[in-house]
C-alpha cells in the first residue's frame, strides 16, 4: 500500500449545484427569513403594547408596577394556568374559523352567531339520543358542526349568487341567530323539570355526552379538540390540494380562474367550512360546563377569536399562542379587580395589543415586500449583465 495518497480523480468530485438546487435553498432561506421577521415584528409589537399600556395606566393613576407584579403572579399560578387555557381552548377554534375564510378574502364576522346556533342544536340533538360515551361526544359534534356549517352558508350563498357582501349578511346573521335561537327555545325546547326551579334551560345532556375534565376539573379535555383543530387547520391549507386552490383563489381569483378553479364554489366552501369550524366554539362550554343551553350562554367568542386570529397572523401557532394571551388577560382582570384596577384596563390592553400587532405588521409586511422585490430585481439584472 502507498505511503502517498493518490491525486482524486476528477471524475469522482461532487457535481457544482444546479440551479434547481441553488433555488429550492434560496427559496428555503427566504422562508426562514420571513419567519424570522414574522416573529421578531410581533414582539416588537407586543413590547410597544405594554409600552402604551404602562403610559396608559400612569395616566389614569395606576401603578404599573402593582399591574405587573399581580399579572406575575397569575402567570406563575397553577389555578390561573389552568384558566388560562381554559378560557384560550373557544379562542384557538373560532380563531380557526375566522382564519380559514381569510384564507379566500372572506372576512367572516358571523362566528359569534354560527357557534350560537351550532350549540343551541347541540344541546338539543345530544338530549334527545342514547348513544355510548365516545359515540354520543361525537355525535354532538357532528350537529355542531352541521349547524355551524348551515348558518355560515347562507352568507357563502348570497355573496355567491346576489353579490352580497359577507361582512354585511354575517353581521346580520349574527343577531337572527341570537333571535331564532331564543324564540324556540322559549317555545319549544324549554325544559320543566316539574320542581319550579328559575333555573331555565334545555333538556339535560346525559353523561355519555360529557367531555371529562382533568387536573381534579380544573381543566376541560376539550382542549384536545381545539388543538387538533389547529393542526387539521395548517394541514388542511399547506398540505392539500383544496389548500392550494383556497390560497391562490384567495389571492387573486381571476388568475386561479384561468386554471379552472371556480372562485364561486371556493367561496361557498370556505364559508361551509368556516361555520362548520365555528360551531365547535360553544362545546367546550355546553359539554364541559353547563351540560344543557340556556340564557347564560356564553358570549364573545366569536369577536375574541378575530381578534386572536387577527394576532396570530391567521397561522396555526400564532393563533394559539395569541389566544394564550388573549386567555391570560381575561384570567388576570378579576385579580386585577381585587388590585381597584378596574375591568375596562383589561379591555384597553387588549385593543392597545391588537392595534399595535396590526399596525406593526402591516409596517414590516410593506417593507419586507419592498425589500424582496428589489432583491428580486437586483437578481434580474445580474442575470441579464452575465
Amino acid at each position: 500500500m502507498s505511503l502517498v495518497e493518490d491525486p482524486p480523480d476528477a471524475t469522482s468530485a461532487p457535481p457544482p449545484p444546479s440551479d434547481d438546487d441553488a433555488a429550492a435553498a434560496m427559496r428555503r432561506r427566504e422562508r426562514l427569513e420571513g419567519a424570522v421577521v414574522t416573529a421578531g415584528s410581533s414582539i416588537a409589537a407586543v413590547l410597544i403594547a405594554l409600552a402604551l399600556s404602562a403610559l396608559l395606566l400612569v395616566i389614569t393613576g395606576k401603578n404599573p408596577g402593582d399591574v405587573v407584579s399581580t399579572m406575575a403572579e397569575v402567570a406563575t399560578t397553577s389555578r390561573f394556568q389552568f384558566e388560562t387555557i381554559q378560557r384560550a381552548t373557544p379562542f384557538i377554534i373560532a380563531a380557526v374559523a375566522f382564519a380559514i375564510a381569510s384564507k379566500m378574502n372572506l372576512f367572516n364576522i358571523g362566528v359569534e352567531g354560527q357557534y350560537l346556533f351550532g350549540m343551541f342544536w347541540a344541546a338539543v340533538a345530544g338530549a334527545y339520543v342514547n348513544l355510548p360515551a365516545v359515540l354520543h361526544v361525537g355525535f354532538i359534534l357532528v350537529v355542531g358542526m352541521a349547524a355551524g356549517a348551515f348558518w355560515a352558508g347562507i352568507a357563502g350563498y348570497l355573496k355567491v349568487r346576489l353579490g352580497v357582501s359577507e361582512i354585511i349578511s354575517t353581521i346580520m346573521l349574527n343577531a337572527i341567530a341570537l333571535q331564532i335561537t331564543d324564540w324556540l327555545f322559549n317555545d319549544y325546547f324549554r325544559f320543566d323539570d316539574g320542581s319550579g326551579s328559575l333555573d331555565v334551560r334545555t333538556k339535560p345532556l346525559p353523561s355519555t355526552a360529557w367531555m371529562p375534565d382533568w387536573f381534579d376539573g380544573r381543566l376541560n379535555s376539550f382542549i384536545v379538540i381545539a388543538l387538533i383543530v389547529a393542526a387539521g387547520y395548517w394541514v388542511l391549507v399547506n398540505k392539500t390540494r383544496f389548500g392550494f386552490r383556497l390560497r391562490a383563489s384567495g389571492l387573486n381569483p381571476i388568475a386561479a380562474s384561468t386554471s379552472g378553479i371556480s372562485s364561486n364554489r371556493m367561496v361557498l366552501t370556505a364559508m361551509l367550512i368556516s361555520g362548520a369550524i365555528a360551531g365547535l366554539a360553544g362545546l367546550q362550554y355546553l359539554l364541559g360546563e353547563a351540560q344543557s343551553y340556556g340564557p347564560a350562554r356564553p358570549s364573545g367568542y366569536g369577536f375574541n377569536g378575530l381578534s386572536v386570529a387577527l394576532l396570530g397572523r391567521n397561522h396555526p401557532v400564532g393563533i394559539v399562542l395569541a389566544a394564550l394571551l388573549w386567555g391570560f388577560l381575561e384570567s388576570a382582570a378579576g385579580p386585577l379587580q381585587l388590585d381597584d384596577i378596574p375591568r375596562s384596563i383589561v379591555n384597553v390592553i387588549q385593543g392597545i395589543t391588537l392595534l399595535s400587532v396590526v399596525i406593526v405588521n402591516e409596517v414590516v409586511k410593506r417593507w419586507y415586500t419592498r425589500r424582496t422585490t428589489e432583491r428580486a430585481a437586483a437578481r434580474l439584472g445580474e442575470g441579464g449583465a452575465a
